[in-house]
């Protein structure tokens, strides 16, 4: 399973083969007044028996970590503890919270040291699908099995028979079941990250799942894959898109059938057990159309839930997300170089590019690739200011790109506005693709823009934005 880089955002998906859907429950953790979550090694049985179970790490020794669950406007207080042998930290990814809860070591915290700890505490003032992971240690931590998933009830949620999480994992696996330990690897950086062998939906090789004929669930799938990236078709099923990033977007089917998900991402999809008494739904995975294969499987059980598929609204509420002004917007063009087969800068930028290859560093934005926390931002903003940036992937390879602490709205691809204008806090760039996004900058301190394949982050492709009270 390596990955494919050759298409187009739109291109993979004329040639791929329309097969079927799949669901699977990970552990749950009751969301009281103080949680604790403790990173540590254990074990997961990622291949199927009898073959031999996988040293992994994770959160309360299991795999994925517990699925925290709250209400919209719960605060959350969480006790992180390190039993790990080296430093850690824990990024709440999509989340709005304040600077110093971001969980990005040596920017926003000091690494939690092993056996040390450290206090999380903030408003979840969003309703969505958001996940936690480590942010240190490149691509091993995640790599090895540190996520989890954090969900954020609506108020009136929409009808549904199952809500249920699909964290999505990629392994890369040596003979005897053991992680391989290559995630420096100079080929994964200069290339489509760390892409593994073996695939898990919440830490299971291709689950069997039973569902009921005619019963409607709510799948929220999230990508925490340190590379790959997912185009899940659900053959004659029927997905609605009704949440992207864990933010609400007008109920939709997915572009072209298949719902493409990159490293860090997360869509909430509607799908009605509609296959029929006694028949199975394959969920594949097409990214790669030569190399599909097969995620899971729904089950339909002999008795039917209901007579047919219900009828029930899917709009999600909005959530209190400030709109950017468009009119008032500062604009900034972002680009970014580097990679096997991609465009280099040429002129007077080049030698300080040559100097940064030489050092390890294969990725680069406006020219630079990032050294340290203690770089300059790319950006400085006015708090409550909109920014908007254009960027340009002058690479052959995708790129999700995340920023942190903010949200920002999707306003056009390639110079075309965007059909739902979707808010998002990770948006997936094809190769040689423009994007523009625009947010209201109301959140102050030093957020991250980066990769989230997460070799390409390491070797360059990262920078600070800046927000800050006007002086």
């Amino acid at each position: 399973m390596t990955h494919f880089t050759g298409l187009s955002r739109r291109g993979f998906l004329f040639g791929a083969a329309a097969l079927g859907g799949a669901a699977f429950l990970p552990t749950a953790a009751a969301a009281g007044p103080q949680l604790e979550l403790t990173a540590m090694r254990t074990q997961a049985q990622l291949l199927a028996q009898p073959r031999p179970a996988t040293p992994v790490w994770g959160y309360g020794g299991d795999l994925p970590g517990p699925e925290l669950r709250f209400r919209q406007a719960d605060r959350l207080s969480l006790h992180a503890r390190n039993d790990l042998d080296t430093p850690t930290s824990i990024h709440w990814h999509g989340l709005r919270v304040p600077s110093a809860m971001d969980g990005v070591a040596h920017l926003t915290q000091p690494p939690i040291p092993p056996g040390g700890d450290f206090h999380y505490e903030f408003d979840l003032p969003d309703a969505g699908t958001y996940w936690y992971h480590p942010h240190m240690g490149g691509a091993e931590q995640l790599g090895r099995g540190l996520a989890g998933a954090l969900v954020v009830e609506e108020e009136v949620p929409i009808r549904v028979d199952r809500d249920l999480v699909w964290m999505l994992q990629d392994w890369r696996l040596e003979p005897d079941g053991a992680i391989a330990s290559d995630f420096d690897g100079m080929h994964d950086a200069m290339h489509g990250g760390r892409i593994g062998n073996h695939v898990t939906l919440n830490g299971r090789p291709g689950p069997r799942i039973a569902v009921a004929p005619n019963e409607r669930l709510r799948l929220r799938i999230v990508n925490a894959a340190t590379a790959r990236i997912f185009a899940l078709d659900f053959g004659a099923l029927a997905p609605v898109v009704v949440a992207l990033d864990g933010q609400p977007v007008a109920p939709h089917a997915p572009e072209d059938g298949v719902v493409l998900i990159g490293p860090g991402m997360r869509a909430d999809i509607v799908l009605d057990a509609s296959g029929g008494a006694g028949t199975e739904a394959p969920v594949r995975d097409l990214f790669r159309p030569d190399g599909a294969y097969e995620v899971a499987t729904l089950v339909h059980g002999h008795t039917p839930l209901r007579a047919r598929a219900p009828d029930w609204d899917m709009a999600l509420p909005p959530n209190p997300l400030p709109e950017p002004d468009l009119a008032a917007a500062t604009r900034h063009e972002v680009v970014f170089h580097g990679g096997m087969m991609g465009q280099m800068m040429m002129g007077a930028d080049a030698p300080a590019m040559i100097d940064q290859m030489r050092q390890g560093r294969m990725w680069f934005i406006n020219g630079r690739a990032a050294q340290g926390h203690d770089d300059p931002p790319l950006i400085v903003a006015e708090r409550g200011s909109t920014q908007l940036i254009a960027m340009e992937n002058r690479t052959g390879w995708w790129h999700p790109i995340h920023l942190h602490g903010h949200v920002f709205r999707i306003v056009s691809r390639d110079g075309r506005p965007t059909v739902h204008r979707e808010w998002r806090d990770t948006v997936l760039m094809a190769p040689k693709e423009r994007v523009e996004i625009a947010f209201r900058a109301d959140n102050p301190g030093d957020w991250m823009l980066h990769c989230h394949v997460l070799a390409h982050q390491a070797a360059g492709m990262a920078a600070l934005i800046r927000v800050a009270d006007a002086t």
